[in-house]
């Protein structure tokens, strides 16, 4: 494709916009991040307008650096609408999951575009299984749903030891959602990417059944 996409344009500006709104005024970043004490009392809108803030500069940056390399593949296979529909799909489902593992901490907030963007990805590798992507740290290609799937599987782990400031329930619902949407559009990848739609379920399996047992 010819340069970046227009509606990838309009996300990476939008989240620009809120961001740096959120960046300057502390009382529009409280009201509109994710929080489960606030979504609890009638806010449900900060399910939507959380991922469109950012704690600083590098974590945005982040976000929209890895949704430009991405985007194009979900535009390519699906257009612009439907990328748009996956998008606020895997958004939306990063927040539901972040509200049915924390809905008893109402302290519990987050915000950033991450649920969204890993939807985004594992959307691109299901259309694009053969995608080999570069780590920083290690100079060789790694296959995409290599890399897929460890970092749900990591995401796992963040979750059950809670690591960091990290949003890990939200990065898992957001690839859960991005999965379900990308299969939503294209079933027939369930018969021409059959090994590649069950490598990728495995970490959702193990996240439900672990959640079942009361592991995580």
């Amino acid at each position: 494709m010819d340069g970046i996409e227009i509606v990838t344009l309009v996300i990476i500006g939008a989240n620009a916009l809120f961001s740096f709104k959120g960046f300057s005024d502390t009382a529009f970043f409280e009201r509109y991040k994710f929080s489960i004490g606030g979504i609890n009392s009638g806010q449900k809108d900060r399910m939507l307008t959380s991922g469109f803030l950012h704690v600083d500069i590098s974590h945005l940056l982040f976000n929209m650096l890895t949704l430009y390399f991405f985007a194009d593949v979900v535009i390519g296979g699906f257009g612009p609408i439907k990328f748009l529909i996956i998008y606020f799909i895997s958004l939306v489902a990063g927040s539901l999951l972040a509200l049915f593992f924390h809905k008893n901490e109402p302290q519990y907030s987050a915000v950033g575009a991450s649920g969204a963007v890993t939807g985004i990805l594992y959307s691109a590798i299901l259309l694009q299984p053969g995608m080999d992507l570069y780590l920083y740290f290690i100079p060789i290609p790694i296959p995409a749903y290599v890399i897929g799937i460890g970092y749900l599987l990591y995401s796992i782990y963040g979750m059950k030891k809670r690591l960091g400031n990290i949003g890990h329930t939200a990065h898992f619902g957001g690839a859960i959602g991005g999965y379900a949407a990308t299969l939503l559009f294209n079933p027939d990848l369930v018969f021409t990417s059959t090994l590649m739609v069950v490598l990728l379920a495995i970490p959702i399996i193990i996240l439900f059944v672990m959640e079942k047992t009361g592991k995580i």
